[in-house]
């Protein structure tokens, strides 16, 4: 078990209403949870334990089952996509992007054939989300970025999370539930005491809506692989709530943050925004070290904080105060 008494660090709790629709909320949200399917596309990468999960005891918890598909499947039903739906796709991607014409063609077309290969899984499996191996294979086998496939997927509300992270894209699922929007699964990568912000960042997975209005998104390359087809943008500022279904010392609990989104110019290539959190930066450095943290944590625009508690109270878990 966790000390409470560890400095700097909030202590474990049962959950309890802030707001007296907070427990019929949930029990929607959990509601749609039950009976819900996602989709795993490869496994994890070697090294990021992070992402492992148990298929029963994640059903257990939350009644979600996990459908496994195999990268080499998708890698086939990408290339056998029909090149009209490619030619539909890219319409619309070069109108909300606008620079799809300065991107490789070949990797272009291969990351458009991703995007219609993932949702027509969803859509056949009955898949509510996918946790998608996006390296290295989809670079090395295939031969593009998955990023970008995936952040359209998730302006579809079809969320999708990195490296197979499966209680990640569940964190992700339950965000959207409760907020009725679109949400995104991050990493935490900069902590600034000088300015007390800290930046969440991801290759160019957030989906359009959270782009900021005042700037321009963008098509671009992964920057390590330099093949498309990424988002780039700066995230729009607003309120933010902070979420991840954690196993952090082998002990299932909600991760609840909030955060304020600041307007910034984007931090790193891709889709990134810049964080005031409500708690001083030092401790939220504190309680990540300390506790062991993931390096993937979901938000969404809005307060689902109360929401987001009682459905831990309905799980079963105990809450963990991020910020």
């Amino acid at each position: 078990m966790n000390d409470p008494k560890r400095i700097g660090v909030v202590a474990l709790a049962r959950p309890t209403f802030d707001v007296p629709f907070a427990e019929e909320v949930a029990a929607e949200a959990f509601a749609a949870l039950a009976d819900r399917r996602i989709g795993v596309v490869g496994r994890h990468p070697d090294g990021f334990d992070t992402c492992r999960y148990d298929p029963e005891a994640l059903a257990r918890l939350t009644g979600i089952e996990v459908e496994p598909i195999g990268l080499p499947d998708l890698f086939d039903r990408a290339r056998a996509v029909d090149g009209a739906e490619v030619d539909a796709i890219r319409a619309r991607s070069d109108a909300a992007l606008g620079n799809l014409d300065e991107m490789e063609p070949d990797p272009l077309d291969k990351s458009l054939r991703v995007y219609a290969a993932l949702k027509g899984l969803a859509g056949e499996k009955g898949l509510s989300g996918l946790a998608v191996r996006c390296w290295p294979e989809m670079f090395t086998d295939y031969g593009c970025a998955a990023c970008g496939p995936m952040a359209m997927l998730n302006q579809d509300r079809v969320p999708c999370a990195c490296e197979a992270d499966v209680y990640g894209n569940v964190s992700t699922l339950i965000l959207q539930t409760l907020a009725d929007a679109p949400a995104f699964m991050a990493d935490l990568v900069d902590l600034d005491r000088d300015s007390g912000t800290g930046v969440f960042w991801h290759c160019g997975l957030a989906p359009l809506e959270m782009a900021d209005p005042e700037a321009t998104p963008q098509a671009t390359v992964h920057s390590n692989r330099q093949k498309p087809l990424l988002n780039e943008f700066p995230l729009k500022p607003g309120r933010i709530t902070i979420a991840r279904l954690s196993q952090a010392r082998n002990e299932t609990k909600l991760v609840i943050g909030g955060a304020e989104m600041e307007r910034a110019p984007k931090s790193y290539s891709g889709t990134s925004g810049v964080v005031r959190f409500d708690r001083p930066l030092d401790r939220v450095l504190e309680t990540v070290m300390e506790e062991g943290l993931e390096h993937h944590y979901a938000f969404a625009y809005g307060d689902y904080r109360p929401g987001l508690r009682a459905v831990a109270a309905r799980m079963g878990i105990p809450v963990l105060a991020l910020c």
